[in-house]
């Protein structure tokens, strides 16, 4: 009988552990994996007219070369609008990934840098809830004629461990597109 009992309370006490062990909380926020984008389109307007260019690569990073990467020709000394489209083609249908930054726009930032610097300075027309800006509406004021480059990135900021990290600037987070076109103020 009191070999019993010990037997008896060694389940009792084992199932008593993996009841502790079960209902401790282990959750850990995952950072939130970066957006699939196949095609990126800068909507560039002025004077009623609007000028689309276009990067597009099918099958995402990696893989295959894109198969369009347009040059960005603007006229000089010019006040632009610029939108942004971005869509992931991979997938049917096409997802407009537009509506999901826009959506989860306290975890993104586009950046927009010109080189040389003089090309255009671009600001922003768009804010999360939070003040901090978006980008995927703005405007770009064009300097004198020259050739050069605009890097677009769209960084993704999410939170870690329940910690906001989006603070308006491009130093947190990682790059859901990085993309330097050829640019020409002519």
């Amino acid at each position: 009988m009191q070999k019993n009992r010990i037997i008896v309370s060694g389940f009792l006490i084992l199932a008593l552990l993996f009841s502790m062990v079960a209902c401790k909380d282990t959750a850990v926020d995952v950072e939130e994996e970066n957006e699939i984008i196949t095609t990126v389109k800068l909507n560039f307007t002025s004077g009623g007219t609007t000028q689309t260019f276009v990067f597009n690569d099918p099958d995402g990073d990696g893989g295959s070369a894109p198969t369009k990467f347009d040059n960005i020709s603007l006229k000089p000394n010019t006040n632009y609008t610029l939108t942004v489209e971005l869509l992931d083609e991979s997938k049917t249908p096409v997802e407009n990934i537009t509506d999901e930054v826009e959506e989860e726009s306290d975890e993104h930032l586009f950046v927009f840098t010109p080189s040389p610097t003089s090309l255009l300075t671009y600001t922003y027309g768009d804010k999360d809830a939070r003040n901090f800006p978006i980008g995927l509406t703005g405007t770009v004021q064009t300097g004198a004629a020259g050739t050069g480059k605009l890097k677009v990135q769209l960084r993704h900021q999410p939170p870690v461990n329940g910690k906001e990290v989006k603070d308006g600037t491009p130093t947190t987070g990682s790059d859901d597109v990085s993309l330097d076109f050829n640019l020409s103020i002519q």
